[in-house]
């Protein structure tokens, strides 16, 4: 299927793994351009920029200065801006409880979660409106719809994302600007599954195995495993190109059918 990609302008952030890693390779194999930000550039992401379809851009989107830095990066390399993709984000486990989350802590996971993407936006909406077309995806988290005390603020943090993302989608739509999110339950990335990832951070606290762990949150869902991060890059191709070019204020969940209700 053409998914209407090839010869577009992308950014992408939190790109040098996991699901932001994958989008970026698939981007990359439908012949779009890629600005790929990470605060570190890592091997793979690295390899990818050979091509010349890819250029990495180390920046630190917490900084309230990095967003814009990031799209004049892009803008430099590549012109315009078609697709911009949210992927950054990170969470923490609250094995403490809430009484435990200091304001430091919301403070960090509200700026990585939510207001890195509503400011990479803010700067990157200007190229996609003078196109008169283009395509937002955000990528946010069953936890918008399904907050879980273990990730307080992160589940905070991610329906914030959700609701701007909607409101925005009502503004932008009308001048051909496309606005979705994409929800993920658990994947199979070191976010969830790596050394200081959610299930060894349980383990660590309850005095189990990490891959115990990791069992019992992939038994959650129907299907019973991790969504792989190639699966919701698919998802976010679909969304970000011209087949899917009425979808928009939509979230697309991908979560194995961890949520049972409708």
């Amino acid at each position: 299927m053409d998914l209407h990609l090839s010869g577009k302008t992308a950014i992408v952030t939190g790109a040098s793994k996991g699901i932001g890693l994958a989008i970026t390779q698939a981007l990359a194999a439908e012949g779009v351009h890629v600005t790929a930000a990470a605060r570190h550039t890592g091997p793979e992401l690295a390899k990818l920029a050979t091509d010349g379809l890819v250029r990495p851009v180390e920046v630190d989107l917490a900084a309230p200065d990095g967003p814009a830095a990031l799209v004049e990066a892009a803008t430099s390399a590549f012109g315009g801006l078609d697709i911009l993709v949210n992927n950054v984000g990170a969470v923490q486990p609250r094995t403490g409880g809430f009484l435990s989350v200091t304001d430091d802590d919301w403070i960090s996971t509200l700026t990585i979660n939510f207001l890195a993407a509503v400011r990479v936006t803010r700067a990157a909406l200007p190229l996609l409106l003078d196109r008169g077309a283009g395509s937002i995806v955000t990528v946010s988290s069953v936890n918008a719809s399904l907050p879980d005390p273990l990730v307080i603020d992160y589940s905070a943090a991610k329906a914030a994302l959700a609701s701007f993302s909607k409101s925005l989608s009502k503004e932008v739509g009308p001048r051909g600007v496309r606005v979705n999110t994409v929800s993920p339950g658990p994947v199979a990335t070191a976010l969830w599954l790596g050394d200081d990832g959610v299930a060894a951070t349980i383990a660590r606290t309850s005095g189990g195995e990490p891959g115990a762990v990791a069992e019992q949150a992939a038994a959650e869902s129907v299907t019973g495993r991790f969504t792989r991060p190639d699966e919701v890059a698919d998802l976010v191709l679909l969304l970000a190109g011209g087949r899917a070019g009425n979808v928009t204020g939509a979230d697309f969940v991908i979560d194995g059918g961890l949520i049972s209700t409708l």
